[in-house]
């Protein structure tokens, strides 16, 4: 049996003639041959897969074997910059003094405190004038005003008003900590999708409701964001907290690194910034991705 979709008349071969297979003493041997079939393999598959926690790595271990080469080639002097050798000698003997440790402690009750003032305010606020119009009229055009005034030029204000103390040292890491998570909160609550609002007001869900179920995880995902970049502010204001008399602190390690032109100090202490930023970072990226399960994204490929 076959079928033909050749036009009616045609006198020119069927080639799109589609045979069954036969039975019989008529049957071909090609009627029952079967099919190669060539399995694709798509070229990721066929790319040599490195690991992540290698591939993250080799770009700090290069710079690091650059600046090692440099340092011992007398291309970069320790009057410069102390060669890596040299630093994590004088890191070890920073560590085993209690020095640094100590120094850790205090910067960390520092930013510690200024990011949860920040993050309460900064909420607060973006709560008030996300969620209610008379709050929005209020509130976001002070902030907005104040966001544009660098917190950095607060500091001889802050020292006026709080002395040389612990609070304006604070007080910086607090403005410096607040407009980032008001801006994203802000701008996550007024993000919702307007639908889901009306799905769970149909649903009859009541205000608190809408607010507990819609709003607040909607603009979670810019909250998470607005911590992160906080976060990193935090460090920064704290950089420059630490330079208002401080007595104890990786600031003031600093200081006193600067006074006696110890660079391997110095790098040690940014060193330090750096390794506490990654990890508060770390810690801020795991919440995030526990907290928003329910959010796939596109991770990379």
């Amino acid at each position: 049996m076959s079928i033909s979709h050749a036009p009616p008349g045609s006198s020119g071969p069927d080639i799109s003639r589609i045979s069954t297979s036969k039975t019989g003493p008529d049957a071909r041997p090609d009627d029952h041959a079967p099919v190669d079939l060539v399995p694709l393999v798509p070229t990721s598959s066929r790319r040599t897969r490195v690991p992540r926690w290698l591939r993250r790595t080799t770009g700090p271990l290069v710079l690091l074997a650059l600046w090692q080469l440099l340092s011992s080639t007398g291309a970069l002097t320790s009057d410069v910059l102390a060669s890596p050798g040299r630093i994590a000698h004088v890191g070890w003997d920073l560590i085993d003094s209690g020095s640094l440790t100590s120094a850790m402690v205090t910067s960390l009750q520092r930013v510690a405190i200024g990011l949860l003032l920040g993050t309460v305010i900064g909420t607060g606020l973006a709560l008030v004038s996300g969620l209610f119009r008379i709050g929005e009229d209020l509130v976001d055009a002070p902030v907005q005003m104040l966001r544009t005034v660098p917190f950095v030029g607060l500091i001889p204000l802050f020292i006026i008003w709080f002395g040389i103390g612990e609070a304006p040292k604070v007080a910086i890491i607090t403005l410096g900590v607040t407009f980032p998570l008001y801006l994203n909160v802000y701008a996550g609550i007024r993000g919702v999708d307007s639908q889901l609002i009306e799905a769970g007001e149909s649903l009859g869900l009541s205000r608190w409701g809408l607010v507990r179920h819609v709003v607040l995880p909607g603009a979670l995902p810019n909250a998470m964001t607005g911590l992160r970049y906080s976060l990193g502010i935090a460090w920064l204001a704290l950089v420059f907290a630490e330079q208002i008399n401080a007595d104890a602190g990786i600031g003031f390690l600093m200081v006193q690194a600067r006074d006696f032109l110890q660079t391997d100090v110095i790098v040690v202490c940014l060193i330090v910034y750096a390794f506490l930023g990654l990890l508060a970072d770390f810690v801020v990226r795991t919440l995030e991705r526990l907290l928003l399960q329910w959010r796939p994204t596109f991770t990379g490929r």
